[in-house]
């Protein structure tokens, strides 16, 4: 049985009003078929009203987003996870519980948070779409 190696990285943001940091421990180990909880610490703004985010990225390969998290009723789940991943949060942290792991969930996990508020209709002014028949 291969060991399912999960790094975690610390990630620091600066923002004008306010020291954002978002904390990891370095790695985390599981077994195929078992379960773990990553944690990340965030400091410098209230978790609990704010949207957040995991992403990974296996050994020689591109980021994945996983997860958006808001609150239980606002939330999303990549595919490649559903039914065995799942984030929580409190006003502090943000949790990644995950189950079932497979040695394809080796990876490095990061967190992240939304930059982003209130009305974000107007991000999207400037694009355009071409359809191809």
């Amino acid at each position: 049985m291969f060991p399912v190696a999960l790094l975690l990285l610390m990630a620091a943001v600066s923002c004008v009003q306010s020291q954002v940091v978002l904390t990891q421990p370095g790695s985390e180990t599981g077994s195929p078929g078992g379960s773990l909880t990553l944690k990340c610490a965030c400091s410098g703004f209230s978790v609990g009203g704010t949207s957040m985010h995991w992403i990974r990225q296996a050994p020689g390969k591109g980021l994945e987003w996983i997860i958006y998290y808001y609150s239980d009723s606002s939330k999303s789940t990549a595919q490649s996870v559903q039914g065995r991943f799942r984030a929580s949060k409190d006003s502090s942290n943000l949790y990644l519980h995950m189950t079932q792991l497979k040695t394809e969930d080796t990876a490095v996990y990061y967190c992240a948070r939304d930059t982003v508020s209130g009305d974000t209709a107007g991000l999207y002014n400037n694009c355009s779409s071409t359809s191809h028949n």
